[in-house]
């Protein structure tokens, strides 16, 4: 295995051994944020990580293995959680009994995925690119890494010192590591910071020992059957009604993160295996998901920023992940052990995943010498920052539409990309040169 600077290497060249202990890496770098989803909502954690690791190996399946990607839990469509619990409070149910509802609200968000994906097959990526430009896409991934980056800092907030220990180990694994040490970076910083952690007293383990070491990770409460024969057809109206919107969204922040994970590969998925397939996997993904009581999934930039870190791209690797993250999933136990890791622990790595994920968002822009003396590319790159953080930062977080709930990063994508369709001077296509535009990315250091 070379161990020069820049090296690439595949899990034929690690081994098995080597193999195994990236696809933990994987696992622990996705789990702070996927499992803080069901957290926030009431959804139950091993549900969640069912589900990802289920809709991960079906987006490599369908995919044919070539894209290095990790389903997780998306954070877009909590507001819409939020509100229909609100909507069945006022219905006189519980908060709690609201979650069918919302499944069903982001099942139909998932079916608009394959609608997406059947007019790229029809029409040709390369068309629907035309409306992705690097100036378009380039901002929007870096703020996909900002918009992430204050749950970073609050989780660091709750004990520096821990946090710093993780953001340490990672630094110095990273620079001055050598051979696996340099590979598994993040890992070992999670480790470390886990131990310090607990040696100091900084570990609530209650949750742990009351934990089951094996059980059944579905709840049925929580899945869209549970309403057969019993449902409230006004509030699954409402649902759908409130949740499908916000699909726009994030179908926009999949073609996003599926061209970060191009750049920082090196490798034009969009084209191949086709941006279709990589839709029709989410968006199934979505789907079953939240048929059976899991979060809707998303493309996770925290595996990204590892597989720019690592420079080990071999899906083998992810799907690894998954699998781990489905067994793991029937040992309350085990969630109980990662549920227990302390907050400041998630924070210290997850500041350097998301710096990386906005870092790759800049060299996209720059690699592609997107030309900021026109004034239609400052407009759209202004707009979509300043639209995405300064949301993100408001009063309200979010921008309200009726009774649909918007993030910044939203309001950000979509206004980027009507921008970018109606201002005179449009850049070259992507279907020009796909290459070119999909080369920029920390992969290639």
């Amino acid at each position: 295995m070379s161990e020069k600077e820049g090296a690439i290497y595949s899990a034929k060249e690690l081994g098995t051994g080597k193999t195994i202990v990236l696809g933990l890496q994987h696992m622990f770098a996705m789990f702070g944020a996927t499992v803080l989803v069901p957290i926030l909502t009431g959804l139950s954690v091993s549900t969640t990580l069912l589900f990802a690791g289920i809709a991960t190996l079906f987006m490599h399946l369908v995919t044919g293995g070539k894209v290095p990607v990790f389903l997780g839990s998306s954070f877009a469509f909590l507001g819409g959680y939020f509100a229909v619990k609100d909507m069945a409070v006022n219905a006189g149910m519980t908060a709690e009994q609201g979650l069918p509802y919302a499944g069903i609200g982001i099942a139909c968000a998932g079916l608009l995925y394959l609608i997406l994906a059947l007019i790229c097959k029809v029409v040709g990526a390369s068309k629907v690119m035309r409306f992705f430009p690097p100036i378009v896409t380039g901002p929007i991934i870096i703020c996909v890494g900002l918009h992430l980056a204050p749950s970073a800092i609050d989780n660091c907030n709750q004990n520096w010192w821990i946090a710093l220990v993780a953001i340490v180990v990672v630094i110095v694994c990273n620079i001055w590591g050598k051979g696996m040490i340099k590979i598994i970076p993040i890992l070992l910083g999670v480790l470390a910071s886990y131990i310090v952690a607990a040696v100091t007293g900084n570990v609530d383990w209650s949750g742990v020992s009351e934990a089951a070491w094996i059980g059944l990770p579905i709840v049925k409460e929580n899945t869209v059957f549970s309403l057969i024969g019993n449902a409230n057809g006004g509030l699954i109206a409402s649902a759908i009604i409130t949740i499908v919107p916000l699909a726009v969204a994030t179908m926009m922040e999949h073609v996003g993160d599926i061209s970060a994970i191009s750049g920082t590969v090196g490798k034009d998925f969009i084209a191949d295996p086709g941006l279709h397939r990589t839709l029709i996997g989410d968006g199934v993904g979505t789907t079953i998901a939240a048929l059976f009581g899991a979060p809707a999934n998303t493309t996770y930039g925290e595996n990204t920023g590892v597989l720019a870190l690592t420079k080990v791209f071999d899906p083998l690797v992810i799907r690894l992940a998954a699998i781990f993250a489905i067994v793991l999933s029937f040992c309350p136990k085990f969630a109980a052990i990662i549920t227990a890791m302390p907050a400041a622990t998630i924070g210290g790595v997850s500041i350097i995943l998301y710096g990386m994920i906005a870092a790759i968002g800049v060299r996209n822009v720059v690699e592609n010498q997107v030309d900021f003396q026109k004034s239609r590319n400052v407009i759209i790159a202004a707009l979509i920052l300043c639209l995405c953080i300064g949301i993100e930062y408001s009063a309200k977080g979010n921008i309200m539409i009726g009774s649909v709930s918007l993030s910044g990063l939203a309001v950000a994508s979509i206004v980027g990309l009507v921008l970018n369709a109606i201002l005179p001077g449009k850049d070259t296509s992507f279907a020009e040169k796909p290459n070119d535009q999909l080369s920029g990315s920390l992969g290639k250091y």
